[in-house]
């Protein structure tokens, strides 16, 4: 999907800055290197590199990080010495060194099936140094279960390519498979010239794989993690059902 989007990502992501202070107080409390699944374009590496934490992404899309590439190579020698990248699918990849802290960031977890998401927990946990911890960005489950069913088409945004001057619109449709526990979702974006003109359409197809509570709990504890808060959002605060995010901060 990503390699589809990628030319849009960070356009239609430029305002997801919430979650930015709290990894850089995880990081800070740390006090070491982090690892980041899925770092796609590099939203929450650059921050933490400029901050002065060393921050290793994977990232399976090679469009994606050839943008977090591009603006490595912006940055001063420092910045760029503290960023490691590595192309690798998250169920399968090999890093040096052990972390203090893992980071699988806002709903990244959420791409990956039942299987994939043990795979992926088990090698985290062989990541992390003896007191490490985990942090995980989810979409609030009792959200996504109450998607309604009209499968309409909706207007997310309206984008201006700060390059070409080109209007951008990026539509959505949703599809809820309940008993599955899936929520499918199709991408539309429709880029034409500002002053009017052909339109180039992309479509991405995507499916996000929601879990209560309870579930994730099973997960984290059959892949050795012991000790886990559960909270509603960036703050701390504790989590509800009707809490605006489903965070997980995991420990050994």
């Amino acid at each position: 999907m990503y390699e589809q989007i990628a030319a849009y990502y960070d356009l239609t992501h430029v305002d997801l800055t919430a979650d930015i202070p709290y990894i850089r107080q995880l990081a800070g409390e740390m006090g070491g290197p982090v690892l980041e699944l899925g770092c796609g374009s590099g939203r929450l590496l650059r921050p933490l590199a400029q901050s002065g934490y060393s921050v290793t992404g994977v990232d399976n899309s090679p469009a994606m990080l050839a943008r977090a590439r591009a603006w490595l190579a912006e940055e001063k020698t420092a910045v760029q010495n503290r960023v490691t990248l590595i192309e690798a699918d998250m169920t399968d990849f090999t890093v040096n060194g052990r972390f203090p802290l893992a980071i699988i960031p806002y709903n990244t977890f959420m791409h990956l099936d039942t299987g994939q998401a043990t795979v992926v927990l088990h090698r985290v946990r062989n990541c992390l140094a003896a007191d490490g911890r985990l942090f995980i960005d989810l979409i609030n489950p009792f959200a996504v279960a109450n998607t309604l069913p009209d499968q309409l088409i909706s207007l997310e945004n309206t984008l201006t390519d700060p390059q070409t001057g080109d209007v951008i619109l990026h539509m959505a449709a949703n599809r809820l498979d309940s008993a599955a526990q899936i929520l499918h979702i199709t991408w539309i974006y429709d880029r034409s010239p500002a002053g009017g003109g052909p339109i180039h359409r992309t479509v991405a197809q995507a499916a996000y794989h929601y879990r209560y509570p309870h579930q994730m709990q099973i997960l984290l504890q059959d892949a050795g993690f012991s000790r886990l808060e559960m909270m509603g959002d960036y703050d701390q605060s504790p989590f509800r059902e009707d809490s605006g995010r489903f965070l997980i901060l995991a420990s050994l």
